[in-house]
């Protein structure tokens, strides 16, 4: 199948650069340790969590806060354990661009914060997932509603098998692929709860499995990210998303 009818969504790819700088793994692996606090909190600051980088910081030294929610506490935390255990995938060369994979992490990501983590929406035990469909909220445009959740999650598991195939097929570079899965993962929802933030880690999986730095948007550029998914979502066309990312 042709490529953005399979993945749902296009973006000009003459605006993505093939040329970017290729590391070891060592070394990439090595500064996504290093930075691991900054990628945490910019990852729970895209989340809409209150803890500061301090806070953040300090309680990845296993330090704890009063006068903060255990909610907001084990979003943290998730998102910490979530990215050791991908930086221990791409090191022993286990990482893996695939649904095992994909749904691996949000089983970390989300733990104990939504319906059913760490499986596609209907493949649960949860008789009543079939009631509950994740939608985005787009202000003043409304809302972006992803498919209706049926049980055993057919149709989600063909969308993610053909457009899988199609990204593997189709795009060769790791960043435009890394990219276009995370925008994938986005816009599908194949899960009830950490999408976007799942997608991203697999990003971040593809990219440093290549020798390229994970990325990470930082807190200041929040807003402006959240204004091009919306875009994103409106108009199916990835390539400002793509752009933003690049720069």
């Amino acid at each position: 199948m042709e490529l953005f009818t399979a993945l749902g969504f296009r973006w000009n790819r003459s605006k993505v650069p093939h040329k970017l700088t290729i590391h070891s793994i060592e070394r990439v692996n090595f500064r996504f340790h290093r930075m691991l606090p900054e990628f945490v909190w910019e990852a729970s600051v895209l989340e809409g969590n209150p803890f500061t980088f301090t806070e953040v910081k300090t309680l990845l030294d296993g330090v704890t806060f009063g006068g903060r929610k255990l909610s907001d506490q084990e979003q943290v935390l998730n998102l910490a354990i979530t990215s050791q255990h991908l930086l221990a995938l791409v090191k022993t060369n286990q990482f893996s661009l695939d649904k095992n994979t994909f749904t691996e992490l949000n089983g970390l990501v989300a733990r104990n914060t939504a319906l059913g983590w760490g499986h596609f929406r209907g493949e649960g035990n949860v008789t009543d997932e079939t009631k509950v469909t994740p939608y985005v909220d787009l202000g003043k445009h409304g809302r972006y509603t992803s498919k209706t959740t049926e049980m055993r999650a057919l149709e989600l598991n063909r969308i993610f098998s053909i457009g899988l195939d199609a990204l593997q097929f189709h795009v060769q570079h790791p960043f435009e692929k890394a990219v276009a899965f995370f925008l994938f993962g986005s816009l599908h929802k194949f899960f009830f709860n950490g999408n976007k933030c799942t997608s991203r880690l697999m990003m971040n999986g593809i990219l440093m499995s290549a020798g390229i730095d994970a990325l990470s948007i930082p807190a200041d550029k929040v807003a402006l990210f959240n204004e091009k998914m919306i875009q994103f979502y409106l108009k199916k066309d990835a390539t400002e998303m793509m752009e933003f990312l690049i720069n």
